[in-house]
């Protein structure tokens, strides 16, 4: 069968080009669009996500075109014109955008990402932002989440072959990173992006021998260094440790080496791993650590916690690869203005009988604010663009559906989210390591209270609106109820 290389300017919704050729013999193709990306619940009924896949944009971003054959196959299609065919066939992104650093905690309602950009470029990135976007800020966010019920053990990701294809192995593994994990098992992973990689074996290498101990000997001999033996194949606590102990013993203390580990993949892991415990420490083997997986989450570790598991490291596959409790990160793409006139921004509303989608309008910013003494995260205000705020000055803000809740801010610093990513077309933002990206993950997660980052009922984080959007945004809304929009 012949395959075609992949063009990533093709994945996008079929709407997007139609949308595009129609904007183009309508005469508004250039008209500069404003969209928000922004999601409205947190996954799992959490208090916040992690803003992640904003390098792929950016990489996507700097790719764009279409070839030859794209064209060829959309002029196939028989409903594009010629002249949005020629559009195409020089097509390079030449808007703006902004977005919050990857890393980032970010709460509903707020732009993760804004596009400024001629209509048609704006619509046509849509799909690829969003899947980037959603997909690993889906994964960060679980992975945070599961390295948090952890509680300072380290959690691996080893999901791999339960991703649902390729590209989400591969980048659900980077995501992964960001959100907290130590390493994961994917080698392609460790190639392109350094998330450093490690595995030892399977049940079958143990099954491959004739006995359990000459599969454990086999392997230390081997991999002196890297010694993480499978230890539940037949049985774990009758044959399994006490021929890891031996191993080690014959094999590796000769050596000097007293780095080693086994690993824990079916039982009663609380159980099992007590007792294995015991027996390695019985038998002076307390360096040796020991390793558990099986279909782990969040809330199994954190019972496991509970219940005084000696569990050192954690493999975490399925539930985290594909983040099986919600595994949808519901961020969606808005247009928020438009700009009829060069400068003159004209805000647009998306209205809903379901009030969580009415959309906040206009070109945005996001403050937030910090308690100065204690350097904890207080709220997040959504402003018009050409608003700033003076941290010398008190700043009151309120509950945009509650106004009577009102909380002024005294001693505060406070830091605009969003930064510019690219402007007129041109990256003009330094893109940081995958290390410097999660160490900024870890420390920002640490801004947050404690009540914030509950796994159930988390106390709600504030993200009000300015004053100004506020009251724009009830004009808006005034003017569609009187049936007008706004022209």
């Amino acid at each position: 069968m012949e395959h075609m290389e992949r063009n990533l300017s093709m994945l996008c919704d079929y709407y997007e080009l139609t949308m595009g050729n129609g904007y183009l013999q309508k005469g508004i193709g250039d008209r500069i669009a404003y969209f928000d990306v922004f999601y409205r619940s947190v996954p799992d009924g959490g208090g916040f996500a992690i803003a992640c896949g904003l390098e792929q944009v950016v990489e996507y971003i700097q790719q764009l075109h279409f070839s030859r054959e794209d064209i060829e196959f959309l002029r196939g299609k028989g409903i594009f014109c010629q002249e949005f065919l020629d559009y195409l066939r020089d097509f390079h992104f030449s808007g703006d955008i902004y977005a919050v650093p990857e890393g980032t905690p970010v709460f509903p309602g707020e732009p993760i990402l804004t596009v400024r950009a001629p209509a048609i470029e704006a619509q046509l990135i849509e799909t690829y932002v969003l899947l980037a976007i959603n997909h690993q800020t889906m994964i960060a966010t679980k992975a945070n989440r599961i390295v948090r019920a952890a509680e300072g053990r380290t959690v691996l990701e080893f999901g791999s072959r339960r991703a649902q294809g390729a590209d989400a192995a591969i980048i659900g593994a980077r995501a992964a990173y960001i959100g907290g994990c130590g390493g994961t098992a994917c080698t392609l992973t460790d190639e392109m992006y350094g998330v450093p990689a490690g595995g030892t074996m399977a049940h079958a290498w143990v099954q491959m021998f004739d006995t359990e101990y000459e599969a454990f000997e086999t392997y230390c001999r081997m991999y002196p260094t890297n010694a993480t033996l499978l230890v539940d194949t037949y049985n774990t606590l009758k044959s399994g440790v006490p021929n890891a102990i031996r191993a080690f013993k014959e094999v590796l203390l000769p050596q000097g080496i007293t780095k080693c580990a086994i690993r824990l993949d079916s039982g009663d892991i609380s159980y099992l791993s007590k007792q294995a415990r015991k027996m390695l420490d019985e038998a002076g083997l307390t360096e040796c650590t020991i390793t558990a997986s099986n279909s782990l989450d969040e809330y199994l570790i954190r019972d496991l916690m509970m219940q005084g598991a000696k569990v050192d490291t954690f493999g975490v596959g399925e539930r985290l690869i594909t983040s099986k409790s919600t595994p949808v990160f519901g961020g969606v793409y808005k247009l928020v203005a438009v700009e009829k006139e060069p400068g003159q921004i004209v805000p647009k509303i998306k209205v809903s009988e379901n009030t969580a989608k009415i959309t906040n309008p206009g070109f945005k910013k996001v403050y937030r604010y910090y308690d100065r003494e204690s350097g904890k995260a207080e709220a997040d205000e959504l402003c018009l663009w050409d608003e700033t705020v003076n941290p010398q000055q008190p700043r009151e803000i309120f509950d945009p559906n509650a106004t009577w809740k009102t909380k002024t801010l005294t001693d505060f610093t406070v830091r605009e989210l969003l930064v510019p990513i690219f402007k007129d077309g041109e990256l003009v933002y330094h893109m940081p390591s995958l290390k410097e990206i999660r160490s900024y993950c870890q420390q920002q997660i640490e801004t947050l209270w404690d009540e914030v980052k509950r796994f159930e009922n988390p106390h709600k984080f504030y993200v009000d609106l300015s004053r100004s959007l506020w009251e724009l945004k009830r004009e808006l809304l005034n003017e569609a109820k009187m049936g007008q929009g706004h022209k």
